[in-house]
């Protein structure tokens, strides 16, 4: 049994609307952990899914004119496909509407229910449908939601669950747990709102029904984000505590979560789990926003950038490159068409493809179609480059990552343009054409480190690269990064495998 285990997962996403530029970002950032850590060694979990209850998604339905649960089918798919246009290696795929979900959703309510910890009274307060989320007069900014949402003035019967009661525990959880909310700006703002004084939540609906039944009063429905966050647990298979999936992954190693939604994942869901008797997550990492050359992206604005125009336009491991590469994760991102050709022509295309194309072309000519015995042994320590690559990924620093790989492209780089092996081509004398082995040898091991370690971004290209050098999928994973690569290993005639792009605007 493999005792490196690694669960990671993305946030539910709400299902009403298609995936945009923000749903791809979280999913490529948790596919390429994912992808890192198999390569590593690791048995990995990679869970995505959707959450489909709700008073949004009811009144949605209503005004398509069908069922809630129809509704949820037709959206949820658009989730489940993205899966094949970003090239996703998700083990899982969860929704809110399955059984297995609703009796994991149940059986928590019922841990929470024995703790004491839920209690029946009376809701009165400003509610935004839109955020699904309950506001503070205080909290509200020129009559709305701190989001900008519009709030409106709910009275009901409703459970509540103790929150007051956990503020303290909380903070000395975050306290023994200093790397469990990330980035530190982060931690900094759950830390100040919880020292700023909890109010119990209020965690049942009555006034409207599409939702998991609370157990014991089916006139209430669990609060949508009650049922939603339970999610990450039904997916190991609580409340069956016991069986191989949760004893592996349980408790999660990273819930990747946008900001908008960080108060929901590092202090109601750890109250939640802790109440129950769970481990909580060991970490919740909250990324950034994106804006459109500049511009806040909405609907009105009609600026919304989907997936797959993403794809559709600039390649899709070019668009998984790009959304890692730009900006510091964590940080706020700007998509700009400019910015996003600069990317792939000057990294992708100039630094790594044409290293490789150019290598390989003066191998495949020169060489007998097959990569050259180097005269003198050739077989440098790659576990620094591996380390620092782990390093960054291990806190999210995506851009630091490419960063590090780049830089070996860019010093092969320099090494081809200082040695250049078609001078000592035409040059022409055994010594030579010895060095010109020697170069083109260490140009394509060069190339092959650069490619191991891009397989988690850009697979695909990745892949190319690889089976160009003639690398063998058991070379492939990164206990082989120290395998330099096999002299006298045929290879075909190259072909690129970054096009630069031409903008045509």
């Amino acid at each position: 049994m493999n005792n490196k285990t690694y669960y990671i997962t993305t946030p539910i996403y709400y299902v009403n609307d298609k995936p945009h530029i923000g749903h791809a970002y979280t999913s490529i950032a948790c596919d390429v952990l994912a992808r890192f850590k198999r390569l590593d060694g690791y048995q990995v979990k990679f869970l995505t899914g959707t959450d489909e209850h709700g008073q949004k998604v009811e009144k949605s339905a209503q005004q398509a004119g069908i069922s809630p649960q129809d509704f949820v089918d037709m959206v949820s798919e658009s989730f489940r496909e993205m899966k094949e246009l970003l090239n996703l290696s998700n083990d899982d795929f969860i929704r809110t509407t399955e059984e297995r979900h609703i009796t994991s959703a149940q059986a928590i309510w019922q841990k929470l229910e024995e703790k004491g910890d839920i209690y029946l009274d009376t809701y009165a307060g400003w509610y935004s449908v839109r955020d699904e989320a309950f506001y503070a007069e205080s909290e509200l900014v020129d009559g709305k939601a701190p989001t900008g949402a519009p709030v409106e003035w709910v009275e009901e019967e409703s459970y509540f669950f103790r929150l007051s009661a956990w503020q303290d525990r909380l903070l000395e959880f975050y306290e023994k747990n200093p790397e469990f909310i990330a980035p530190d700006a982060r931690r900094n703002e759950v830390l100040s709102f919880v020292k700023g004084g909890l109010n119990d939540l209020s965690v049942s609906r009555t006034t409207f029904s599409w939702g998991v039944p609370v157990p014991g009063n089916d006139k209430h429905i669990m609060y949508v984000w009650l049922d939603a966050l339970v999610n990450y647990i039904t997916a190991v298979g609580y409340p069956d505590q016991a069986n191989d999936q949760y004893q592996t992954f349980w408790p999660a190693d990273l819930h990747m979560v946008g900001k908008d939604i960080l108060r929901f994942h590092t202090v109601y869901w750890p109250a939640f789990l802790m109440s129950a008797g769970v481990e909580p997550p060991k970490r919740v990492f909250a990324h950034g926003w994106w804006t459109n050359e500049g511009e806040k992206i909405s609907k009105s604005l009609g600026n919304v950038i989907t997936a797959n125009q993403l794809v559709d336009v600039y390649g899709l491991d070019q668009t998984r490159y790009f959304l890692l590469r730009e900006v510091p994760f964590g940080n706020d991102g700007n998509f700009s068409r400019t910015s996003m050709v600069n990317r792939m022509n000057a990294e992708l295309a100039n630094n790594i493809g044409n290293l490789a194309q150019r290598t390989l072309s003066i191998i495949y000519k020169n060489c007998d179609q097959m990569i050259p015995e180097p005269p003198t042994a050739y077989a440098p320590d790659r576990t620094d480059a591996l380390e620092q690559v782990r390093t960054h990924l291990d806190k999210q620093a995506f851009h630091h990552a490419l960063a590090a790989i780049l830089e070996i492209a860019g010093n092969a780089n320099e090494k081809i343009d200082r040695e250049a092996p078609w001078a000592l081509r035409k040059e022409g004398t055994d010594e030579a054409l010895a060095k010109m082995r020697q170069v083109l040898y260490e140009l394509a091991d060069d190339i092959r480190v650069i490619a191991m370690l891009l397989q988690p971004f850009i697979p695909d290209s990745a892949d190319a690269l690889l089976s160009q050098l003639g690398i063998d999928a058991a070379h492939r994973q990164f206990e082989a990064i120290n395998t330099p690569i096999k002299a006298g290993t045929p290879i075909h005639k190259p072909e690129g495998v970054f096009p630069r792009f031409l903008d045509e605007e």
